[in-house]
């Protein structure tokens, strides 16, 4: 296919999410399967070319004066590609499937491009009913936090020390420019621009050899802060497939016992090829089994719970830009409820002078820490671990991060404008 032709098969596809509402991997799944002629190469680029537009979605709308697949489209290819006018007009040939020719308005919007003036829901491309709560989190910052979260984000891998070192890790994936993370001593990030192909990391040999696993560095600095220790009794209480399970058993270098746990066994499905893979030795996987309690001989026995907390998600949208559109604002009142649940049902199982790690991957205060201070004030004899005291872990690296992240009495919140990171939220409370 043509740069061209590419193009034009990214409006097709937004064409498609706009007349039926779905994940956009959906919908470019489909329109693979319906022009069989496209390569792999292909399918890469127009995904690339849709998650862009979906990211600078509002703003690339705002500069078109139109929201049309099209306008979103050329929008995005002037903000998130920064292609120049003239480059855009050869993609735009009309020729060899290629969309039609700009118009002489198109033109005049893409050379005069500028978000100045723009509503800060508009420069920040996020959806206007969330302009209140993320002024609770950033106030005046709101749309620059939110443009940092319109880009592309790097991949990042997780160097499991159960195997190896982040030096072997290190120099297997030289050809990838893999480079050490900036916080996470056990990260590794991988820059990618924005017509990048991600490269295929799970089919390089470390990989197999479970020597690394793909895990963004904000969730690993929620794994390292939860701070599990070799020897100790650990419940992962919503594992999911695993990821900061991994993490914890690689911290915990395989003594002691972790359980890891989530209410819905689907989600649980992946995680036991990848136990098997990483070599992480010392993990009860306890799927819900009906209406049996499978965590009821853990009641006052544990350590240290972590909850990894269903949430909306507004912190990973660089990841998932198509989300955030498809969000809406009962979906924040149904996770609040549940993380209070996940929360009220954690500490029955923490003994005397052990610890909650409370996690999201939200920026939003509601699931943060209001949600923190609503636990405290409704269950006696738990209090707060410093923030300073929980950065300790990554000792002066601890202390820059620190410094760069959002802080609050409650808790941790990175981001990508102020960590490098997806969006991450970490309080720690202790039973005293």
């Amino acid at each position: 296919m043509t740069p061209g032709a590419r193009v034009e098969a990214a409006i097709e596809v937004l064409a498609e999410l706009a007349a039926r509402p779905r994940p956009a991997a959906d919908a470019l799944k489909n329109w693979g399967l319906a022009h069989r002629f496209a390569g792999s190469g292909d399918r890469a680029a127009i995904a690339g070319l849709v998650y862009d537009a979906l990211r600078r979605r509002a703003s690339a709308a705002y500069v078109m004066g139109e929201e049309s697949p099209r306008a979103i489209v050329l929008g995005a290819l002037r903000l998130a590609r920064a292609l120049e006018l003239e480059a855009i007009g050869k993609l735009c040939s009309g020729e060899r499937h290629a969309p039609a020719s700009l118009s002489e308005a198109e033109r005049a919007r893409l050379a005069n491009a500028n978000l100045s003036g723009a509503p800060p829901h508009i420069a920040g491309d996020y959806p206007e009913w969330l302009d209140s709560h993320l002024t609770e989190t950033f106030g005046a910052e709101r749309a620059a936090e939110g443009a940092a979260l319109a880009a592309r984000a790097p991949l990042d891998l997780r160097v499991n020390t159960l195997k190896t070192t982040v030096e072997k890790a290190t120099a297997a994936l030289a050809h990838l420019h893999a480079k050490p993370a900036r916080w996470s001593p056990v990260g590794l990030r991988i820059a990618l621009a924005a017509p990048d192909k991600q490269p295929p990391v799970t089919s390089e040999p470390g990989f197999k050899k479970g020597w690394f696993e793909v895990q963004d560095e904000g969730s690993q600095l929620a794994a390292l802060f939860a701070g599990a220790a070799a020897g100790e009794q650990v419940l992962d209480l919503c594992a999911g497939s695993g990821g900061k399970t991994l993490a914890l058993a690689a911290m915990m270098a395989n003594r002691g016992q972790l359980f890891a746990h989530d209410e819905d066994p689907r989600r649980l499905a992946p995680i036991h090829d990848r136990l098997k893979r990483a070599g992480a030795r010392n993990v009860q996987v306890r799927s819900p089994r009906g209406e049996a309690d499978v965590l009821a001989d853990l009641v006052g026995k544990i350590d240290r719970v972590l909850i990894d907390a269903p949430c909306t998600g507004t912190g990973v949208w660089r990841r998932h830009p198509d989300a955030k559109w498809r969000m809406r604002p009962g979906a924040l009142e149904i996770r609040v409820k549940e993380q209070a649940a996940l929360l009220d049902q954690a500490m029955r199982y923490v003994k005397p002078g052990g610890k909650i790690a409370y996690v999201t991957c939200s920026l939003l205060e509601a699931e943060n820490g209001a949600q923190v201070r609503a636990f405290l004030a409704r269950t006696p004899g738990w209090t707060l671990v410093p923030v300073a005291e929980v950065a300790l872990a990554l000792g002066e690296r601890g202390e820059a991060l620190r410094a760069a992240a959002l802080v609050t009495t409650e808790g941790m919140l990175f981001t990508p404008r102020r960590t490098e990171t997806d969006g991450f939220y970490i309080s720690l409370l202790t039973r005293r």
